[in-house]
């Protein structure tokens, strides 16, 4: 288990848009597999975020989050999954 603060670290995939990964603590990718950052890239940061676990996330249940952060020391936010609308525009 890692020491989780309420505080993530936030960097950007240079590679792959809307690719995220979050950190437990600043600059600090040692608990990111290798094969994980060839594909991420290099991460370019783009901000520091305090969690708490009512906090909404655009993206992503804090929850997750939190867990993978003291579980894994790091979480990854995939893109969104595109959908293309059928019918003229209507999911109906």
């Amino acid at each position: 288990m890692h020491q989780v603060t309420n505080s993530c670290w936030i960097y950007k995939s240079p590679k792959k848009d809307e690719m995220y990964l979050y950190v437990a603590r600043q600059d600090d990718f040692g608990d990111v597999p290798e094969i994980l950052l060839q594909r991420f890239g290099k991460p370019v940061f783009v901000m520091e975020l305090e969690l708490s676990p009512g906090r909404k996330l655009a993206r992503e249940k804090v929850e997750t989050v939190l867990n993978n952060l003291a579980e894994n020391g790091f979480h990854l936010q995939m893109p969104p999954e595109l959908k293309p609308l059928l019918y003229h525009g209507n999911e109906d």
